[in-house]
């Protein structure tokens, strides 16, 4: 699935960063994310075997969640990320090569950037959404006002210092997502800790007003 089409069918808009997860345990966490209500599932490249996760979640998971990739940093990882099933990439920096070969690839992007002029660039080069990362560096204001610069369609969705105890405070300052690392999951997590957390995430978010 699409990250939109995910959304369209009312999943809230939280990506599930999983880095460092391990194959052997992807399909089985994935499937509670996917039971807890989140939908859009991230294996970070600098994962072990990231490509061999993102398969296998893909073949299990690929009708009810969005899988993709993040630290997507070459053309080559984009490429590999498509190959294995992957709908979507995520990368740290704003590379518009990479944008450009995700999009043709037929995947959704969410570049990291910090600055108006990395925002820009990743919209000139085809970006709707845009990942501001780290998040908790500069905080919601900065979000609240960078937003006011940016073209009407782009979304920002806020990575790094991001979760339940402060996605309220993101919310109000108009983030469309969030994406979540270390509070939802870390290597040594088992499945029914990662659904258990990401259900709290997913109720701090519906719990926000719109």
């Amino acid at each position: 699935m699409k990250i939109e089409q995910v959304l369209a069918e009312g999943a809230a808009p939280v990506v599930a960063i999983l880095r460092g997860i391990q194959t052997h345990e992807a399909v089985e966490i994935g499937q509670a994310l996917v039971e807890a209500g989140v939908r859009i599932i991230e294996v970070p490249f600098n994962s072990p075997d990231p490509a061999g996760s993102i398969g296998a979640m893909a073949k299990a998971l690929g009708d009810r969640a969005a899988i993709g990739g993040g630290t997507v940093i070459g053309t080559d990882l984009a490429e590999t990320l498509a190959g294995v099933g992957g709908t979507f990439m995520v990368s740290p920096n704003v590379d518009p090569a990479v944008i450009r070969r995700s999009i043709e690839l037929g995947m959704d992007v969410l570049p990291g950037f910090l600055t108006p002029t990395e925002a820009f660039a990743a919209v000139a080069a085809g970006a709707n959404d845009l990942k501001l990362f780290p998040g908790s560096v500069l905080g919601s204001s900065y979000i609240k006002a960078i937003r006011e610069v940016l073209p009407k369609h782009s979304r920002v969705w806020a990575v790094g210092g991001v979760g339940a105890a402060n996605v309220a405070e993101y919310r109000a300052a108009g983030v469309f997502g969030i994406g979540v690392g270390g509070s939802l999951y870390k290597p040594g997590f088992d499945a029914a800790t990662v659904g258990a957390k990401a259900a709290e995430i997913v109720a701090a978010w519906n719990a926000c007003a719109s």
